[in-house]
């Protein structure tokens, strides 16, 4: 391979830095190595000898868990790469599995059933016969279903 030559996926990486100051409040950050949203967000003003202080809050985008950070306005912070991605449900397995598929119809079927109010929901809607579309969260590796719509019929 020359100097000239990328490969797309396999140097991909899963966050790009970001200067502190340059974050704002609901956008994305790492904080405690896990992905977050940032919920609040504020800056103290330079000290005798320092930099400004940017202090984020910002909560879990897979598990909702609070998480904060300080660090200088002029230091970078990782922020995670998020994608949101539409699948039509196809199936759920008796072990919890949902069989998805995407717009170009590739299946996927690596993704558990949320727990919780949104997954029971899930499950009774999907065994009332209902055509569903779920939403798909991923970031740092990590996926999840994070809400379901009902497919409009034509």
């Amino acid at each position: 391979m020359s100097d000239e030559e990328f490969s797309s996926a396999a140097g991909a990486s899963l966050v790009v830095p970001m200067q502190c100051s340059a974050i704002r409040k609901g956008g994305h950050a790492v904080m405690r190595g896990h992905p977050c949203k940032v919920v609040d967000m504020s800056t103290s003003k330079t000290g005798k000898h320092g930099h400004a202080k940017v202090h984020m809050v910002g909560l879990d985008i897979f598990t909702g868990k609070k998480y904060e950070e300080i660090c200088p306005s002029t230091h970078n912070m990782d922020v995670p790469i998020v994608k949101r991605t539409d699948y039509q449900l196809v199936d759920i397995t008796e072990e919890g599995y949902c069989s998805l598929l995407n717009d170009l119809g590739e299946p996927k079927e690596d993704l558990k059933v949320p727990e919780g109010e949104l997954g029971e929901k899930l499950v009774a809607d999907f065994n009332d016969d209902k055509d569903l579309n779920v939403t798909v969260i991923s970031a740092m590796d990590m996926e999840q279903i994070i809400s379901y719509r009902e497919e409009k019929s034509a």
